[in-house]
């Protein structure tokens, strides 16, 4: 008896739908690619239980031919491409023919059709990829697919189904991909009878964009476009200060289908420079417009990753574009990490950007985050920005470092530093001078010490607001001003299924319109910078699904460190830099700042000799050696 046997046509149509159909998100985007290859212009979406129970999938395309319906639910079976050279010059969304017959052989299918090029319509019935049905029927110009029981007959993939929300997330991520990609079709996605997503289908993709992300969002959108002789790029990309903790809302498209390529992310991030904070994301729509020659779309089943050829020149497009985009918008020129000069307010008559306006109001954070400070004995340094605000230059920390100086030697603190009594481990540092506004040099018996101004007083910053955080409550603090927060479909919908586990973390939500949410309260630990920390938590929640309130506060304490330590080439005078020692001495773990890197480092007596040859091997030892 032979061993080895051909898979029937069912059986290797369901192995297939292993690659193709993963869940509800999977089918819907299967179905509304064919929908825009048949040039729809209207394509709706209708689910019941998030898709699990039925996807319907509704357009006005060109429809299918009736001696073309079963063919359709073959494997392999394709209009898009007819001999291999097409297969390099793929324009269209689907190509592969694996689509329709790997649905179908997981589920139950009803599907009526009607073109325009025949008199009446036709209606077919499958389960489980056998065609049942098969009949005339009168229909409207395009196709209905009616997906039922998905899972039905391969009970086993449900297993790896998630909760509803999570699955209704992920279509409606699907359809926003895709509403971004063709704003010159309306969509529309409803999950039982709850619209979730409308849009014209007029072709203005930042209109596309305020219905996906809000109007509020749309406004601080960028347009971007340009193009060399392989690539034309044209789409948004949003203001700095309108940033994510994820990538997922960048969008990418190659002559409109959504891709995932991590050397086009990164080109875009390098785009934004400094200009854009460490870890943040922002939202960006990018239609990249070239050759079909150019990329190799059937590298996986999916179709979301691809190769380019030329990536390279792309890439430098992509960087050289988003940065003058940037550059043109805030009007201010780019610096060299080396100098700290800052263009004067006397010296422009330009209204503010919006860069300038969110570095004014980190100013004026400043000078309130000082007056707190100055309340209070022995917190951490912070920089003195003139009430005046005249003049943006090198902060020059005088006033406030007096004030520091006063402390210390009002609790008899002499100039030069003291050993701690509490931590033995940290050495005696006579000061010496800075350098480059970045560096602390001092001395002791034992050698020369420099010490790095910023990773130290982030580490003085860190164990204070570690201690602040750490005192945490129940307790809510009412807000003055309610917070208004708007959110993504996929996002909302995470946070309707999640409030008890937010309510947990000290978050209340509570619905203000489609997408929408008010906070009116806050825990009580949070007792700076509150929409900032409070939006923080949300993304991180929404990015991560959990994470606990001991682990956020460390990353706050660890944030919040950061940004308000002294920054490189900021310069300080003698009482200062004495101040900032004695504090880093207090500190429990005075060697590295809560990022890992090293506050000081320490050449020795016997290190220095070596470098300046004052001490050397004798010719006698060289001899022994030799």
């Amino acid at each position: 008896m032979r061993k080895i046997q051909q898979l029937s046509e069912q059986l290797a149509n369901a192995i297939s739908a292993g690659e193709v159909v993963e869940r509800p998100s999977s089918v819907v985007k299967e179905l509304v690619e064919n929908a825009i290859d048949a040039h729809s212009t209207y394509i709706e979406v209708i689910l019941k239980d998030a898709g699990m129970t039925q996807i319907e999938v509704i357009d006005n395309g060109d429809g299918i031919l009736k001696e073309d319906v079963s063919t359709a639910f073959l494997r392999h079976a394709t209009s898009k491409i007819t001999s291999r050279h097409d297969l390099f010059r793929i324009q269209t969304l689907g190509f592969r023919g694996e689509a329709l017959p790997s649905i179908a052989a997981v589920s139950k299918v009803d599907m009526t059709t009607y073109s325009a090029q025949q008199s009446t319509g036709t209606h077919v019935y499958l389960e489980g990829g056998k065609e049942l049905v098969n009949e005339e029927a009168q229909a409207r110009q395009g196709t209905k697919l009616t997906i039922s029981e998905l899972f039905y007959n391969t009970p086993a993939r449900l297993k790896y189904v998630k909760t509803l929300h999570t699955e209704l997330g992920k279509v409606s991520e699907v359809m926003n991909r895709l509403a971004l990609s063709c704003p010159n079709i309306s969509f529309r996605l409803v999950n039982d009878n709850h619209q979730l997503l409308k849009t014209t289908g007029n072709g203005d993709l930042k209109q596309v964009i305020a219905n996906i992300y809000s109007i509020s969002i749309a406004r601080k959108m960028l347009p971007l476009e340009s193009e060399n002789e392989d690539f034309k790029i044209s789409g948004y990309i949003s203001l700095p200060e309108v940033t994510r903790a994820s990538r997922q809302h960048v969008t990418f498209l190659i002559n409109g289908r959504y891709i995932r390529n991590n050397a086009l992310m990164r080109a875009l991030i390098s785009g934004y420079g400094s200009k854009l904070m460490v870890g943040r994301y922002p939202i960006a729509v990018i239609n990249i417009e070239l050759d079909p020659l150019l990329v190799d779309v059937n590298v996986h089943p999916t179709k979301q990753e691809v190769r380019l050829s030329k990536e390279e020149a792309l890439i430098d497009l992509i960087k050289k574009s988003v940065a003058k985009v940037l550059n043109r918008e805030t009007l201010i020129p780019d610096i060299k990490a080396s100098s700290l000069s800052l263009v004067t307010a006397q010296n422009s008559t330009r209204l503010q950007t919006p860069d300038q306006e969110q570095q004014q109001q980190q100013l004026e954070a400043q000078v309130n985050y000082l007056s707190h400070i100055l309340n209070k004995q022995a917190q951490p340094l912070t920089s003195f920005v003139s009430e005046q605000q005249q003049v943006l230059e090198p902060i020059a920390f005088d006033d406030y470092q007096k004030e520091v100086a006063n402390q210390c030697v009002s609790k008899g603190q002499s100039d030069a530093i003291t050993k701690p009594q509490d931590n033995a481990r940290f050495p005696y540092l006579e000061y010496i001078g800075q350098m480059h506004g970045t560096y602390l040099l001092a001395q002791n018996d034992t050698g020369l010490y420099i010490i790095d101004q910023h990773a130290a007083q982030e580490r003085i910053n860190y164990e204070y607001y570690r201690e602040q955080i750490g005192q945490v409550n129940s307790d809510q603090q009412q807000l003055l001003v309610p917070l208004t927060m708007s959110f993504t479909t996929q996002e909302a919908l995470k946070i309707e299924e999640s409030k008890e586990q937010l309510a947990a973390l000290g978050l209340f939500l509570e619905p203000f319109g489609q997408r929408t949410y008010i906070i009116r309260t806050h825990p009580t630990w949070i007792v700076r910078d509150v929409e900032k920390t409070l939006t923080s938590m949300i993304e991180r929640y929404l990015q991560e699904g959990h994470f606990t309130i001991a682990q956020f506060r460390h990353e706050l304490a660890v944030m919040m460190s950061c940004k308000k330590a002294i920054k490189a080439n900021h310069h300080l005078n003698a009482q200062a830099a004495k101040a900032l020692l004695e504090q880093l001495a207090q500190c429990q773990n005075p060697f590295n700042c809560p990022h890992g890197r090293p506050v000081l480092v320490h050449f020795t007596n016997y290190e220095m000799e070596r470098m300046f040859k004052r001490i050397q091997d004798s010719h006698s030892s060289k001899k022994e050696r030799n």
